[in-house]
């Protein structure tokens, strides 16, 4: 239990780098935002965070018996990953070369009651290409040896939603006091900068890991 909440901290900040990239969750979030209010806004991320949990759950289901069966489909997931990482780091960094800096909030369903809301977040997540690899790629390489598989990456997947939740909740109360300012070039190029090269930082961590 030791060796767990030692790696949380690492985990935590992995995640927070993770969520903090402008991809699918967060155009839904300053699309729901700006059309459809902070309250919408607020439904639809508890539908993303659901979907998190509920990623993780199928994560540890599955891997805990794959992963402790065969090594080999360890390494095919974890340099699955490493590839992966590297690919999003540089389309991240050839987005600076996007001088609009702009998010595309202004297209896509938007609702304002609690279940279409809802709606939108739970799939936005479940459709999110990224939030699978990251459940199954990268939770697991976190979850020490001494600690059981399964449980931990349900443990920190809950941790990853919790953190989401957070960094979304911000984003909204940001929107909702000023809508333009995350929207400037020069914020947009500082958080798409600052996002490749975490991923970049890790995707090499990721290659360094060895199967539990």
């Amino acid at each position: 239990m030791i060796d767990f909440l030692h790696v949380v901290p690492a985990f935590a900040l992995t995640v927070l780098i993770i969520v903090a990239v402008p991809g699918q969750g967060v155009a839904m979030v300053l699309r729901q935002s700006i059309l459809s209010g902070k309250q919408a806004a607020f439904y639809s991320v508890f539908g993303n965070t659901t979907g998190l949990i509920v990623w993780g759950l199928l994560s540890s289901v599955g891997l805990s018996a794959i992963f402790q069966a065969s090594p080999t489909a360890f390494n095919i997931l974890k340099w699955a990953g490493v590839a992966y990482l590297t690919l999003l780091s540089i389309q991240t960094l050839l987005e600076l070369k996007n001088q609009a800096g702009k998010f595309e909030y202004e297209s896509g369903e938007k609702a304002k009651g609690f279940g279409p809301a809802f709606r939108i977040g739970i799939t936005t997540n479940l459709t999110n290409v990224k939030a699978a690899v990251f459940s199954v790629g990268l939770v697991p390489q976190f979850v020490p040896e001494s600690f059981n598989l399964g449980w931990g990456i349900f443990i920190l997947s809950c941790i990853w939603a919790v953190i989401s939740m957070s960094w979304y909740s911000l984003m909204i109360t940001i929107v909702d006091k000023s809508s333009k300012w995350i929207q400037k070039p020069k914020v947009r190029r500082a958080l798409t900068a600052f996002s490749a090269v975490g991923i970049a930082v890790l995707a090499i961590g990721l290659a360094f890991t060895s199967a539990n």
